[in-house]
């Protein structure tokens, strides 16, 4: 339980110093496009399955450093009703309206070229 709520574990075991984080939790799905996303999702900075059977859920936690990564599998998992975003492991209002979009101009600043304008 401590490892899914990042309160409780701080209450438990003292802050524990993270970088920042945003984490995608989805339900699996029907179709071929569950298993690419559940592989992507392990080959996140950590991942984990919570629950089992109708309750199972795939958490998939991304640094800002991961922001490509992350994008992929939100492409394919952020349309969903069941899709989590978490921000530090805290779901935190309009973090898809908000946060997604700041951390998605990291791609864009990243794959920019500031001197020549490309």
């Amino acid at each position: 339980m401590a490892a899914l709520d990042p309160d409780l574990a701080e209450m438990l075991f003292g802050r524990k110093k993270r970088p920042f984080s945003i984490t995608l939790s989805f339900a699996p799905f029907e179709g071929e496009d569950c298993a690419r996303a559940v592989e992507m999702a392990k080959a996140s900075a950590e991942y984990r399955s919570v629950g089992e059977g109708d309750r199972l859920r795939h958490r998939a936690r991304f640094y800002p450093d991961d922001v490509d990564a992350l994008h992929a599998l939100y492409g394919l998992v952020g349309g969903r009703d069941d899709c989590q975003v978490l921000i530090d492991d805290r779901p935190v209002p309009f973090a898809r309206e908000l946060w997604l979009p700041l951390i998605w101009l990291l791609r864009t600043r990243r794959n920019h070229n500031w001197v020549t304008g490309a």
